[in-house]
């Protein structure tokens, strides 16, 4: 998947602000040498003595918002000077306020250290997510045989970075297949899910001859894995394409998922496929799923989008306006990406707060 630039933040985001955890931004951390200088400055300037001494004080808490412990001792050390030095006549502290300073320049240090210790952990902690994230769900490369291929997923629960949502395109011996689905729930919790059935995908891409028992392979993954789990039900709703030789064709099977939309000509139009039922019900295997096949034009792109995406409401308690939003963002747009990043900052002026998993998918024909 190419990387598509972040828009603007929203609250649940797994992307942070300074306040939780990131870099400071450069004003926070010129801040304490900057009010040392105006002070100092203020204070030569001036005919009549000024009584800012006081402001010193600040220095060290400020530095330990984005100084480790070297640079808040220097800070406090240079404070604790400045207070002593006869020209400056910062106040002419006494014994007890100098103390004072004394004292919350240490605890400033302390402080500063066992900060530089949480981001520390919280760096690796994120690290480690990062490299989850990969493991169960890997970026989309650009063109996947002769699809090309472009994808967005943005978890729900804060300072995640995976959830319940899951998408995959592969290239097999019966041609490029695509998964887009959603687990039971969101979050830490859903992943094993969504690993468990991105593996059964990937087995059935390679040994199952129609999208039907791919389907099937799936539903069956759940019914076992529920069997062992706490909750008895386990489902996912799910969307599986699969492209013929020149990619001019392409099958769909829907359980439970918002149908593709086709681009084409402008306009945004739900593919007319037959609906069944979500994974995991134990029904595949039961009855026959119908598989709706679409023929393709050269030019025509496949959106699909999770319920993250079709169920968010506005502020009036509608919901987005995804195929009618589609057209006009996708008019002129000849980048997949970038479509999805026009998408993902409508969708967030919409519904600046999204509460659930966000995964857009966009697949077009290429042949090469």
């Amino acid at each position: 998947m190419r990387k598509v630039p972040a828009p603007p933040p929203r609250r649940g985001e797994e992307r942070r602000s300074w306040l939780s955890g990131a870099p400071p931004p450069r004003w926070v951390r010129a801040l304490p040498p900057v009010l040392v200088g105006v002070i100092c400055a203020a204070t030569l300037a001036s005919d009549d003595r000024l009584d800012i001494g006081f402001l010193l004080g600040a220095i060290p808490p400020l530095a330990v918002l984005s100084y480790g412990p070297p640079a808040t001792a220097l800070l406090c050390g240079a404070v604790i000077v400045l207070l002593t030095v006869p020209a400056f006549q910062l106040d002419r502290p006494g014994d007890a306020d100098l103390l004072t300073v004394v004292f919350v320049s240490v605890l400033s240090v302390f402080v500063s250290f066992v900060r530089s210790r949480r981001d520390a952990q919280l760096d690796l902690e994120r690290t480690v997510a990062e490299a989850a994230q990969r493991a169960v769900a890997p970026p989309l490369p650009e063109r996947v045989g002769a699809v090309r291929c472009a994808g967005l997923y943005r978890a729900a629960q804060s300072g995640t970075l995976v959830g319940g949502d899951f998408f995959d395109v592969r290239d097999g011996p019966f041609g490029v297949r695509a998964v887009m689905g959603d687990v039971q729930g969101h979050g830490l919790s859903a992943v094993a899910t969504v690993a468990s059935l991105l593996g059964a995908f990937r087995e059935a891409v390679l040994d199952r001859p129609d999208l039907v028992s791919v389907a099937a392979r799936l539903d069956r993954r759940l019914l076992v894995d529920a069997a062992g789990a706490r909750h008895s039900e386990l489902f996912a709703t799910a969307a599986l394409l699969e492209f013929s030789a020149d990619a001019l064709e392409v099958r769909v099977v829907v359980c439970g998922n918002p149908p593709p939309l086709l681009l084409r000509g402008g306009r945004a139009t739900e593919l007319e496929v037959v609906p069944w039922t979500p994974l995991g019900l134990g029904l595949a295997d039961d009855c026959a799923i119908e598989v709706s096949t679409v023929t393709l034009r050269p030019g025509d792109r496949l959106f699909l989008a999770s319920d993250g995406v079709v169920e968010a409401r506005g502020a009036g308690g509608a919901f987005y306006p995804l195929a009618e939003r589609l057209a006009v963002l996708a008019a002129g747009e000849a980048r997949d990406d970038t479509l999805l990043e026009r998408v993902w900052a409508d969708l967030l002026r919409f519904c600046p707060d999204v509460e659930d998993d966000v995964t857009m998918l966009v697949l077009t024909p290429s042949p090469r």
